[in-house]
């Protein structure tokens, strides 16, 4: 097998979901509406957590994190996605896939812990209610948000490095969606077997102890909730928590399928859908979870659009 100098060669070649797939143009125009809602609800959702003076509280500053993360993440590759299709061009350099990549993992690294996070806001708030804003005082909601972000930073940086110094074989097609760790590797021309233990113990640090956190955390509340008098307290409560536990599986089933499963057990095919799910469905989806069972949200969102977006009458 011939190597490539990637100082020398043009680039990789996305041989994405859309090249694959029986009608092409029926998924580019869903991918498209995806990406517009995930734009236009997290969008929303910030500005009126933003706004609304009543949601600056600490559960409405992780989720207006959350959504600022869930705004980014499809722009990382969905713009370039569906460009390339219309262009008939699916070339990436380099670089470009070496930032594509770290940009994935950071988002995708911070998003994991911040689920986590957000859990333990909810674990505060219902079991510990009277000493909840001492808890979750400003200071420490900002150290929980630093710490995700700069944690995935570095594990980000540490593995694009890494994965990049390979050299690669002349057969430069990723048959993937976008750049991520384990279709990069197949094109490397040398033994990975290492890295890819390390790269499955950093998938089960950033994913499984997060998530066992967050159980730990559910199981805490539910004891908690059942023993509540109030039915309103238990429903308010579970309504709250069933939102977040759906964004949690819906997201953390799609990343661990990618980053702890072994490679045996993966297909193009397969990885494609999954990084679609987890990078364009979750974060269309996860502000109409969030916000059209909360009444809050709803009623700070009818408040932002009466103020700012509905005609006023002119005096004459």
């Amino acid at each position: 097998m011939e190597y490539w100098n990637s100082t020398l060669g043009s680039g990789f070649i996305l041989m994405g979901i859309l090249n694959d797939s029986g009608s092409p143009e029926l998924l580019c125009a869903t991918i498209t509406v995806l990406y517009m809602l995930a734009l236009t609800s997290n969008g929303l959702l910030l500005l009126v957590i933003t706004v609304d003076s009543r949601l600056h509280v600490p559960m409405y500053f992780l989720l207006g994190q959350l959504s600022l993360m869930d705004l980014l993440f499809p722009s990382v590759f969905t713009p370039k996605t569906l460009m390339d299709f219309l262009q008939s061009e699916n070339m990436i350099s380099f670089g470009g896939c070496a930032l594509q990549m770290f940009l994935v993992l950071t988002l995708g690294g911070t998003e994991d812990l911040l689920l986590a996070f957000m859990a333990y806001d909810r674990y505060v708030a219902i079991c510990h209610p009277l000493n909840y804003m001492v808890f979750m005082r400003p200071r420490v909601c900002w150290l929980m948000v630093a710490t995700a972000w700069i944690l995935a930073f570095l594990s980000a940086l540490g593995h694009t490095l890494y994965t990049m110094h390979y050299p690669f074989c002349k057969v430069r097609k990723i048959r993937h969606l976008l750049c991520e760790i384990p279709p990069l590797l197949k094109l490397a021309c040398a033994d990975t077997s290492r890295y890819e233990l390390l790269v499955y113990v950093t998938g089960v640090t950033f994913l499984l102890m997060p998530l066992s956190a967050i159980v730990a955390s559910y199981a805490l509340i539910l004891c908690t909730v059942l023993h509540m008098p109030s039915n309103e307290g238990k429903q308010k409560a579970l309504v709250t928590c069933s939102s977040h536990l759906t964004v949690v599986v819906m997201y953390y089933g799609a990343a661990t399928f990618m980053y702890v499963l072994p490679s045996s057990l993966h297909s193009p095919r397969q990885d494609n859908i999954i990084s679609l799910f987890y990078t364009v469905v979750t974060p269309a989806l996860n502000p109409l979870i969030y916000s059209l069972r909360n009444q809050e949200v709803m009623g700070a969102l009818r408040r932002v659009l009466g103020k700012y977006m509905l005609p006023t009458h002119c005096t004459f």
